[in-house]
């Protein structure tokens, strides 16, 4: 009975810490996939801050999709004369989060 309780225990453990994985922070994906090296929330750096990202896109229904194939391809000539350089390493499922993340901004 004790090694029962110690197994659930232990797989509870392990599944706690997988749904707390699944969803990070998006500003944690941020910093950890480099993108704040060029931009920040609230000011202009290298590209644009990501509240003027969520202004321009604002009421666009098909924003989110724009914005992960952007992400994932990389762009230029929105935002100026500086490329975006794709992403193509950053996995889908945290790029819909950090699209997500800024269009809620």
């Amino acid at each position: 009975m004790k090694t029962m309780v110690l197994t659930l225990a232990a797989t509870a453990g392990l599944l706690a810490a997988g749904v707390a994985n699944a969803q990070a922070n998006p500003e944690d994906l941020a910093k950890k996939n480099m993108c704040l090296s060029c931009h920040a929330v609230d000011k202009k750096l290298v590209g644009p801050a990501y509240k003027e990202v969520a202004a321009k896109y604002k009421g666009d229904a098909t924003a989110e999709g724009k914005l992960i194939e952007k992400v994932k391809k990389g762009g230029s000539g929105v935002w100026g004369q500086i490329p975006m350089p794709p992403n193509s390493t950053v996995k889908d499922d945290d790029i819909k989060t950090l699209v997500k993340w800024i269009l809620a901004m």
